[in-house]
């Protein structure tokens, strides 16, 4: 990766809280080291105290007195004039109850340096975008947590960052919203936006994430791709007509191993050539075939696996 193209790197990135005037403290950060191109959705996962959250502060400049190295567009995070090309949507975050949901994305937008003439525009887009046209001109307070959820997610758009963090953006929102927020996603990629997401909704990351980092006691244990972390498993599902009540152990005979009945068919381990022997016998059988799926570990599979083996 390019220096022009790393919008974040960190290296061997260290962070202790004291827990109290004579102990040592927890370490929530213990030898990070990453980088974050231009144009990409990341993924952070890891389970509840992982360090993630701390990560990303510092990132953003709210956490300090950390060891190692953490650059932003090349500068430290302190620096705010770097703050003006990111957006920020926090877990939990609280908006001003007082305030409507216009108010809210332009006082946001004007924080991170634009000016009102400017916003006009893209505040009524991305209200719209968002799916909050109907309900822009109602105080934030009589929001549910969905819809507080949606323009959280606008503030951290409004103002057309070069990169953004997402805290739990899908926390909340409906299948629909949840839909329509990848959706979003998926454009700022093309636009060249990198997109910063930790989330515990595993299905939701494995759609939409470029390259993935899973985080275990302030720790990388796994890095990759989406099809680096989740392979094939050498296992094939077949879906086919049960009515028939063929028995299906002697059809497939020797073929594979480890079959197991499912709710639409059978599983088998098989190579492509067993699978094709398969298809003939089930054929020749007189059994309709509804479906082939190779069966591939899940992001979900995967990540259990990497943090129950650290844990064990």
């Amino acid at each position: 990766m390019n220096d022009s193209d790393t919008l974040i790197s960190v290296r061997d990135l260290k962070k202790t809280f004291r827990t109290g005037l004579f102990s040592g403290g927890f370490r929530a950060l213990d030898g990070i080291s990453l980088e974050v191109g231009r144009g990409m959705v990341f993924g952070l996962l890891g389970p509840n105290g992982a360090g993630k959250t701390t990560l990303i502060k510092i990132l953003l400049g709210l956490v300090k007195g950390y060891e190692g190295e953490a650059r932003v567009f090349g500068r430290l995070p302190s620096d705010h004039k770097m703050r003006e090309r990111i957006g920020y949507l926090p877990e939990a975050h609280r908006l001003p109850g007082y305030m409507t949901g216009k108010q809210t994305l332009r006082l946001y937008g004007m924080y991170s340096g634009k000016s009102s003439k400017w916003l006009d525009v893209r505040t009524k887009n991305w209200i719209e975008r968002v799916g909050m046209k109907g309900s822009a001109g109602r105080k934030v307070r009589q929001y549910s947590k969905g819809m507080q959820q949606r323009i959280g997610l606008a503030q951290a758009m409004v103002h057309e960052p070069d990169l953004v963090f997402l805290d739990e953006p899908t926390d909340g929102v409906d299948p629909v919203g949840r839909a329509a927020i990848r959706e979003i996603v998926a454009e700022l990629r093309d636009k060249g936006t990198t997109v910063f997401i930790n989330s515990h909704l595993l299905m939701e990351v494995e759609q939409i994430c470029d390259h993935i980092v899973i985080m275990r006691r302030g720790q990388i244990i796994r890095q990759g791709t989406i099809a680096e972390l989740t392979p094939d498993t050498g296992r094939v599902e077949f879906g086919i007509d049960l009515s028939t009540g063929a028995p299906i152990e002697e059809i497939v005979g020797p073929i594979g191993s480890s079959l197991q009945r499912t709710s639409r068919g059978f599983e088998i381990a098989v190579d492509e050539d067993g699978a094709n022997a398969i298809v003939d016998r089930l054929r020749g059988s007189g059994i309709s075939i509804r479906s082939i799926s190779p069966r591939k570990l899940t992001l979900e599979d995967t990540f259990i696996d990497l943090v129950q083996g650290e844990e064990q």
